[in-house]
This record gives C-alpha cells, sequence and structure tokens, in this order.
C-alpha cells in the first residue's frame, strides 16, 4: 500500500473514470456512425494535448517533452492512435458492451508477452486466466452470436495493439518522466488524426449539437486518463486493477440505455470468464508483488 496514500480514494477515482472511459465509448459509437472516424479523434486528441500543456507547461517548461527514449516514445504514442482508430470502427458496427469486453482481454495478452519480452515467468495461474479469457471471447464472438465478423476482428486488434502499448509503458517508465509520456502520446494522436482528417476529409460536418457532443467525447477520455493516473497515486495497481473491470458493467449499462442493446446469455457468461481472468491476473500481480 502506498504509505501516504487512501485506497478507498483510489477506488472511487477509478470508477470514476471507468464510468468517463464508458460514457466515451457511447459518445464514440454514437458519433463514429455520423462521422469520420478521424475527425472524431482530432477533438479527442487536441483536448488532451491542449490539456496537457495547460497544466504542465507552464511549470515544467521544456521537461515536458524531455526523453531519453524517443523512437519508442513516439511509437508507443503510435500504437495507441491506431488502438483509438480501431476502437471507433469497431463501435460503428458492434455493441458498446461486447466491444469492451472483447478489449479486456487485454491485460491476459500483457501477462503472456511479458514473458517472452520481459523475461517474466508465467505460472499456473497465469496459463489459466488465459484460458478463461480467450474461452470468454470465444462465447461472445461465437458464431450465431450475430455481432459483426470485422468489428470483432477489430477489437482483437485493439487488444493486440493494446498489449504492445502498455508493454513499452513498462519499459519506458524506467527512463521517462509521466509528462512526457502523456504529451508525446497526445501529439502523436493530434498530429495523425488531424493529418488524417485534412487529407480524407470528412463526409459530413458536424451540427452544432454533435460538435459539442464531439466536445464531450474527447473530455471523457482526457479526464479519464486523467482520473487513472492520480487514483494509481493513492493505491497500488495490484489494489486497483480488479476496479478496472466496472468498465464492463458501465458500458453494458450505457449500450441497454442508450442503444437498447443487451449481450445474449452466453455474452454475458463470456464477459463474466473475462473479468475473472483479469481479476485472476490481478491476484497474481498482488501475490508476487507481495512475496
Amino acid at each position: 500500500m502506498h504509505r501516504d496514500g487512501n485506497p478507498l480514494k483510489g477506488v472511487a477515482l477509478v470508477l470514476a473514470a471507468t464510468l468517463l472511459f464508458a460514457l466515451g465509448d457511447t459518445l464514440g459509437k454514437h458519433l463514429s456512425m455520423l462521422y469520420a472516424a478521424t475527425m472524431v479523434l482530432s477533438a479527442r486528441y487536441l483536448i488532451n494535448l491542449i490539456l496537457v500543456l495547460v497544466t504542465m507547461w507552464p511549470r515544467h517548461r521544456s521537461a515536458v517533452w524531455a526523453t531519453q527514449r524517443t523512437g519508442l516514445v513516439l511509437l508507443r504514442g503510435l500504437l495507441l492512435a491506431v488502438a483509438t482508430v480501431t476502437m471507433l470502427l469497431a463501435l460503428r458496427v458492434m455493441p458498446v458492451a461486447e466491444t469492451v469486453a472483447i478489449i479486456y482481454i487485454t491485460p491476459v495478452l500483457l501477462m503472456l508477452a511479458s514473458g517472452p519480452i520481459l523475461g517474466e515467468k508465467v505460472s499456473l495461474v497465469g496459463w489459466i486466466c488465459a484460458a478463461l479469457g480467450f474461452a470468454g471471447v470465444l462465447l461472445i464472438a461465437r458464431p450465431g452470436s450475430g455481432l459483426d465478423t470485422w468489428g470483432v476482428i477489430l477489437c482483437l486488434i485493439n487488444a493486440a495493439l493494446g498489449t504492445g502499448y502498455h508493454l513499452l509503458t513498462r519499459i519506458l517508465t524506467r527512463t521517462e518522466t509521466t509528462m512526457s509520456l502523456l504529451f508525446h502520446t497526445a501529439l502523436v494522436g493530434s498530429v495523425l488524426s488531424v493529418g488524417a482528417t485534412l487529407v480524407i476529409g470528412g463526409e459530413t460536418m458536424p451540427t452544432l449539437p454533435d460538435i459539442g457532443l464531439i466536445l464531450a467525447y474527447g473530455t471523457c477520455a482526457t479526464v479519464g486518463h486523467l482520473l487513472l493516473t492520480t487514483a494509481y497515486r493513492e493505491a497500488p495497481a495490484s489494489t486497483l486493477a480488479p476496479v478496472n473491470y466496472s468498465h464492463i458493467a458501465f458500458a453494458t449499462l450505457l449500450g441497454w440505455l442508450v442503444f437498447e442493446q443487451l449481450p445474449d446469455a452466453p455474452g454475458f457468461t463470456g464477459m463474466g470468464l473475462i473479468a475473472v481472468a483479469g481479476l485472476l491476473a490481478a491476484w497474481r500481480a498482488r501475490t508476487a508483488a507481495a512475496t
């Protein structure tokens, strides 16, 4: 436990962050069905970049963008930017709940990839987590589920990209500052999304109400990540990791309220298996850290 932290505050912050992420997913689905994904993402990343600069540059100046391993830092930002595109494209054709649940296979993939890449041993519990997680994905995306095949593929690509992003995060936190990683993530996403929007253009210009929704989408993502970062100052990752799975519950609730979409019984079972796999992985990490 963090000596000066407040675990209950940390849990509350994660709950608030996951609610904002689910709201962002719901807004993203609505907007992606109306406008080009690059246009929607431009707002998200520009808001993120402006907020990072406004809050950090006056105090830290050039230290905000100082890096030691610039290539890897930029690659990390690229992975997240492409992952965000796949998320929006998946949400365009997939229900919110199933989309969010499938991408939560990422912690299991991260655990498996940490073995050959970071030299970490995968225990029996780890392999059980992997089996449960993959079984969950198969139940959700089984033949006859009615889910769009390309949407499922996009979710799996998102999970693979997310795994690479988190692996690079673990590597780069040894040499880079948190604010530098935040800045370059926002910068890369802004340059790519705005550039793609200028090249590709948008099929339709957003209406004034939808501009408000686009801004809300960007705000949800940015504030959610800031709350999540703050939460990890209050309690260790092993304590907070299970709380992240409230994202699936919030996404299911909002998907039902806004789009009247609910998973079927096998889909709910698959979502439960993915959540159990993630919880087991978090428990494994906590016990490993305690020994």
